[in-house]
Order: structure tokens, then C-alpha cells, then sequence
């Protein structure tokens, strides 16, 4: 029995892998309810104890990869390798980021894990990248190497977000004057689009109580404009950042989007500016119009990822 677990600011999920792959005892707990990672990982193989003890992990954690230390920056969860190996009792542990972990999975996805939007081919064995708006902006590529793939993590959803429009311009200007730096994370994200909202609403001369990113979602669909226009420029940014990373990264074989926002909205996200402002780079139109985004609405990635990390498909 091997154990996996998809631990990111919000959520940890789990699960089991039987000697045949088969995936049990999936379940979900809330972060907030826990102190660390320990805890949440031994309160979840506590209630499977009947199922028998796991002497080797796979975890996907929204954090960087350095060295023997991880710090979850939108968690506040610090520990070591070494020390969650020993305190789990386990005899292999493998921890990579978690959009590391969903860019491993990319290949063994199917048609019905995930929605294509707008046109594109996926070329044959090149880069793929995915990017995922949830408690952060998590980004991740994978690579063709010489036996097979090689997953790269990476911090992009830091990466300084460009505006396309004077609008966004002016919203991105506000929120750096008041943060320092205004990352991609900082609109892309659950708290990104409150923060974007109540940007919206400042520079309209409107104040109100803080609005929660579900409740934006909620107002945009019954037609409250400043909610509408939130979204509006939420997925065209979206599409900007996807189209950056695309073009940075020769992402001929796709762009993904994952987390826990867009794969809820993708009826909004169709209907958007998303793919029009994706292929919108001047003389790269065709190249950019050339490559497929899809939503992966397979509802644990990480965990293919995580299979492949155990020798287990």
C-alpha cells in the first residue's frame, strides 16, 4: 500500500494505491483545521489504519523544491524531508511541487479529463506547460527528454503581471501601489479576484463590504457589472499570462489550465476574451492560434503525477 497526497494551500487530498494501482480511501481535509503537514497526513493513515500502513509516499505540495526544507508560503506549513519521512514512518518519500506533479500527469490524460478552448493541435512530443489560478497561481512545464518526460517547477505565477489594455493598466498600477509588486498571482488567484474587484470598484469611486471571489462569481452571473467586468479582465489577463508562458516556453503540445477556480467556470471562460487575447501577439498570431488550451476538469491531476513518481500508472 503507497500513499499520495495532493497538499495545497487550501486542501490536502489523499489516497491510498493498492499492489494493482487501484486508487482507495480517497478523502479530503480542510488545512485550516490542522497545525502542519504531519498532522493532516497522520490524522488522514490514522483512519485507514485497517487498511494497513503505507511504507512509501508520493506528495505534490504548493511549494518549492529546495533542498531538504519546503515552506508552503500561502500555508505558513514549514518542515523537512527528512523529519515528515520519519514521522510518517516511511521507507520512500518523494515530495515534488504540485503543478510539477500535474505536468507529469499531462500525458496520461484523456479527452474527457478536460475541455478544449478555442482551436489548436497539439504537436507531437513538445513541451506542454500548466498554470492554475486557485489559493495562488501555480505554473509547471514538461519537457521531452531522452527517456520519455522531464517535469520542470517553477515559481511563475510570481512573474510580473503585463497589462494589454489602459484599463488593466490602471487596476495593475492601483494594486502595486499598495502591494509593491504586482505578481500574475496577485489577479490570478481566489484572493486575486477579490483583490481585483475591490480594485475595480475604488477606481469607480464605489466602496462596499469586501466580496468573496465565490460571491463575485455569483453577482457576474446574475449580471452585476462590477462582477462582470472582475471576470472580464481576470480571464483576459489569464490568457495573457498563458500566452507568455507559451511563447517562453515553446508550449507547442498545449497549455493546461488547472486549480480550483477556472475548470468551475468554463462557460464563463468560452464566452471571454481567454483565447482571443491568448493568440493576440502581433506577428506570433498564427504560431499562438497553432496551440491548444484546455481546462483540465479531471478533479485530482496531481494524483497521475504523483502515480508515475511510484513506478505506477
Amino acid at each position: 500500500m503507497d500513499l499520495i497526497a495532493d497538499i495545497g494551500a487550501t486542501y490536502t487530498r489523499c489516497a491510498l494505491l493498492d499492489d494493482d494501482a487501484g486508487t482507495r480511501a480517497q478523502q479530503r481535509f480542510s488545512n485550516g483545521e490542522f497545525a502542519d503537514i504531519q498532522s493532516v497526513l497522520g490524522a488522514y493513515l490514522d483512519e485507514c489504519r485497517a487498511l494497513g500502513r503505507p511504507r512509501r509516499a508520493a506528495l505534490a505540495v504548493a511549494a518549492p523544491e529546495v533542498g531538504n526544507d519546503f515552506e508552503m508560503i500561502n500555508l505558513g506549513w514549514r518542515f523537512s524531508r527528512n523529519g515528515l519521512q520519519e514521522s510518517l514512518e516511511l521507507r520512500e518519500l518523494h515530495i515534488v511541487n504540485d503543478f510539477a506533479a500535474v505536468a507529469r500527469g499531462l500525458p496520461a490524460l484523456r479527452a474527457s479529463d478536460y475541455t478544449q478552448i478555442g482551436s489548436g493541435n497539439a504537436a507531437a512530443r513538445a513541451p506542454l506547460v500548466v498554470l492554475g489560478p486557485g489559493s495562488g497561481l501555480g505554473v509547471a512545464s514538461l519537457v521531452p527528454s531522452s527517456d520519455g518526460w522531464t517535469a520542470v517547477a517553477g515559481e511563475g505565477g510570481h512573474v510580473t503581471l503585463a497589462a494589454a489594455t489602459s484599463a488593466e493598466a490602471e487596476a495593475i498600477g492601483h494594486i502595486r501601489e499598495r502591494t509593491g509588486h504586482c505578481s500574475a498571482e496577485r489577479v490570478l488567484s481566489g484572493p486575486g479576484i477579490e483583490r481585483l474587484h475591490a480594485t475595480l470598484g475604488e477606481l469607480a469611486g464605489r466602496s462596499g463590504t469586501p466580496v468573496t471571489a465565490a460571491e463575485v462569481t455569483k453577482l457576474a452571473r446574475a449580471g452585476d457589472p462590477f462582477a462582470m467586468e472582475t471576470l472580464a479582465m481576470f480571464f483576459a489577463l489569464l490568457g495573457t499570462v498563458a500566452a507568455d508562458l507559451a511563447l517562453t516556453l515553446g508550449a507547442r503540445g498545449g497549455v493546461y489550465v488547472a486549480g480550483g477556480i477556472v475548470p468551475r467556470l468554463i462557460d464563463l471562460l468560452a464566452t471571454s476574451d481567454f483565447r482571443e487575447r491568448f493568440e493576440a501577439k502581433g506577428r506570433y498570431c498564427d504560431y499562438m492560434a497553432s496551440i491548444p488550451t484546455r481546462v483540465i476538469t479531471e478533479p485530482v491531476p496531481a494524483f497521475l503525477g504523483l502515480r508515475t513518481l511510484l513506478g505506477k500508472r
